[in-house]
């Protein structure tokens, strides 16, 4: 726990003679001590300070101890502040009342009596520490549950994101198809499911290595995010495979086959990996909708939709690679 910062007494007196006197008495307790000769020197002193309590004179010109309060109790800095009245006046019910509906939390008669006045300061310095510690050990709570909270939100976030690319992972491409089916059951509202395999990988990792595999995959990653919108999601299901869901799409067979092609134009563009390292690769890209997908017995329509991706997928690279088939419906 961090050092509790020392407490503070505002004292208010028009008098100078009652404010030597109450800097004497106050040198007894462990407290800085700031003063004002003015009610406006008062309030002036609350906007550069945090006082523990606040020793106010009743009778002041200009603007007396009453009105004084009143302006404390009315901002939220302040008005939590303990104010004790010290007053040289009858301290009768009616100026009691008058008082405490002012704010006041005590009286103190003149003359002082500086028993009773260090033992009610020494038990509202105490009240205030106490305030601190609790107000600090709040703060360092939050702190602590905040910091759980990131590291929970990092755990999570690589349990369902691939490490390399930052693509949503197998895992949570699953659960985002799984979302869209459901989302197109609701609404009666077709998608696509785009298999996107990368021809001519395996060559770029044997002849420069892995570190330039691994810059081709992140630059794939981020061609395929460029052009996709925000309802739509781009997922790295392992190696150099790659999945996309198409969804808000109407004419699904061919804005979902439209798209695939122009992802296959983008994806066969050079890729510079660093210093002399200019690379070209090409996708074989199958597209499945899932109104269109092969029915199969006892298939879940998840499963049947990868499925029917997939086959599009290894019947574009049997078909000569770096092109786009649409999956049979």
């Amino acid at each position: 726990m961090t050092e509790l910062s020392r407490p503070k007494i505002l004292v208010v007196d028009d008098t100078p003679a009652n404010l030597v006197a109450m800097r004497r008495l106050l040198s007894k307790v462990d407290a800085e001590l700031v003063e004002a000769d003015s009610g406006n020197a008062a309030l002036a002193a609350t906007l550069d300070h945090e006082f523990a309590l606040v020793l106010l004179d009743v009778n002041m010109p200009d603007m007396d101890g009453f009105e004084v309060a009143s302006h404390l109790a009315g901002e939220d800095s302040t008005r939590d502040t303990p104010v004790i009245f010290v007053t040289a006046a009858m301290v009768d019910d009616l100026n009691r009342l008058k008082g405490y509906s002012f704010g006041a939390v005590d009286y103190i008669a003149k003359p002082i009596n500086d028993t009773i006045l260090l033992s009610k300061v020494r038990v509202f310095l105490e009240l205030y520490r106490r305030k601190q510690q609790l107000q600090q050990l709040v703060r360092e709570l939050e702190s602590e549950v905040a910091i759980r909270k990131r590291a929970e939100e990092q755990v999570r976030h690589e349990a369902t994101h691939d490490a390399l690319t930052g693509l949503p992972n197998r895992a949570l491409f699953l659960d985002r198809l799984d979302g869209a089916l459901e989302r197109s059951r609701r609404a009666q509202r077709p998608f696509a499911l785009l298999y996107i395999d990368i021809d001519g990988f395996k060559p770029v990792n044997d002849t420069h290595g892995h570190l330039a595999g691994d810059q081709l995959l992140q630059a794939i990653a981020a061609r395929l995010l460029s052009r996709m919108r925000k309802s739509d999601t781009v997922a790295r299901l392992g190696g150099d495979e790659f999945a996309v869901i198409l969804e808000e799409a109407m004419d699904v067979p061919g804005v979902a086959l439209k798209a695939a092609e122009e992802l296959c134009m983008m994806l066969r563009e050079p890729y510079d990996l660093g210093p002399d390292i200019r690379v070209t690769v090409g996708a074989s890209i199958g597209v499945a909708c899932h109104s269109s997908q092969a029915a199969e017995a006892g298939a879940k329509p998840r499963d049947a939709l990868i499925r029917a991706a997939d086959d599009a997928m290894y019947r574009a690279k049997r078909g000569g690679k770096n092109r786009c088939v649409l999956a049979d419906g």
